[in-house]
Parts: C-alpha cells; sequence; structure tokens
C-alpha cells in the first residue's frame, strides 16, 4: 500500500488530466492495493485448508458471532461489546493528525471544487471510492489483519498476539503515514477484542462504522 501510494500513483497520474488526475490516480492504487489484499487472503487461505468452501473458510477466518472463553457459548449478550469497541475508535478522532500533504488527503479532495465536481458528474467514481471503502473494512484490511494474521499468530507471540497484531496494523499505514498514531488505538479497539471472543466480525463491524459515517458525510458534503 505504501509503494502504490507514494510511487504507483503518482506514475498512473501522468496518464490522466485535469485537476484531480492524481485524486483519480491515488483513488485507482488504492483500490488496487485493498483488493490485493482480499486475493491474497483467497489465495493462501486455498492453499492453507484445500477449499474456498464457507463452511471452512467461516471457521479459518474467524467469520463467526463472538465466543465466550469460559462457556464457548456464541452470540447473544456477547455482540453488546460492539459498543465500547466503537467508542475507542470514535476516540481516534480525538487524536491529533500529523502535519501531511494535502494530495494524499481524500478529504481534502471533497472539500474542492474540483473534486465535488468529479464525484458528482457521473456513478462512476462515487461507485469506485465506494468500492475502495468496502474492500478497506471488509474484504482487505480486516480480513487480512483479523481473519487471517491473528488467528495464526499466537504461535509466534502467544498471549501478545493481539498486541502485535496491532502493531504490525499501525506500521501498514505507510500509505497514510499520518494516521499511524490513530491507528495504534486499533490495537484496543479492533485486534483485543477479535482475538478475546475468536471472531474476526466484531472488528469488521466496528471497521465499517467508520465507513459508514465516512459515507454518510461525503454524502451530506456533496449534496448540500
Amino acid at each position: 500500500m505504501g509503494f502504490v501510494a507514494w510511487v504507483g500513483a503518482p506514475l498512473l497520474a501522468r496518464t490522466f488530466e485535469g485537476p484531480t488526475a492524481f485524486s483519480r490516480a491515488l483513488i485507482l492504487a488504492l483500490t488496487a492495493g485493498l483488493f490485493w489484499q482480499c486475493v491474497l487472503v483467497l489465495w493462501l487461505l486455498r492453499r492453507e485448508q484445500g477449499t474456498l468452501r464457507w463452511s471452512v473458510a467461516r471457521r479459518a477466518l474467524w467469520l463467526q458471532a463472538p465466543a465466550s472463553a469460559h462457556s464457548g457459548r456464541r452470540g447473544g449478550r456477547l455482540w453488546w461489546v460492539l459498543l465500547p469497541m466503537t467508542a475507542l475508535v470514535a476516540a481516534e478522532q480525538l487524536i491529533p493528525v500529523l502535519p501531511h500533504p494535502a494530495s494524499h488527503d481524500f478529504s481534502t479532495l471533497l472539500n474542492s471544487s474540483a473534486g465535488h465536481a468529479l464525484l458528482t458528474s457521473g456513478p462512476l467514481w462515487p461507485a469506485i471510492v465506494l468500492v475502495q471503502m468496502v474492500l478497506n473494512t471488509v474484504l482487505g484490511e480486516e480480513l487480512l489483519f483479523r481473519g487471517l494474521l491473528l488467528p495464526r499468530m499466537s504461535g509466534a507471540f502467544g498471549r501478545w498476539d493481539w498486541l502485535v497484531n496491532g502493531l504490525l496494523f499501525a506500521t501498514y499505514h505507510l500509505h497514510q503515514p499520518w494516521t499511524m498514531p490513530g491507528a495504534l488505538v486499533d490495537t484496543l479497539s479492533l485486534a483485543y477484542p477479535a482475538r478475546r471472543y475468536h471472531s474476526a466480525v466484531l472488528s469488521i463491524l466496528v471497521h465499517s462504522s467508520q465507513t459508514v459515517f465516512f459515507a454518510i458525510a461525503a454524502a451530506a458534503l456533496l449534496l448540500g
């Protein structure tokens, strides 16, 4: 992701014209990187399990309801853990954002007249951004970090697998290094609950709440 953001996108931008040339290139580059993560997870899962059947993938990637470590029971009142998880993710907004180039900030694009024109000129670019959001929180990052990696990290890191997973997730954000301090909070808000309850569904839902909020805010801004 760092490579596609800082090397691939500038090269791709040369093929576009207009004031949003780089923004379009960056959106496409990051979407491609997230799609690669999804393909990578499926490929590794196929090598490990010998199949991609849902019944197997669901267990192997922790795509299941949260389970109690004591009784083994799933779902029920355990879903209430989503509330403190979401609160912690919301608290990330209180962490100061490090200085960063406006060219790589999607909110800058939304606030510009050129960005507004791009995203209201037709369904293509809003659709691409929506696909990127889904890949980001459902089929890309969370599926890779909490679905594929976290269940397999205890062999190397034992009881601290969730902590290493969170640190790895923060370090991964080389495409947006100014978000790394906030991503460290995800160690507690996403990695630890997913590990404790053996459920990547928890982290997917909470991470997706950011996407839903951002999509609503973007739609309100553009329509307004």
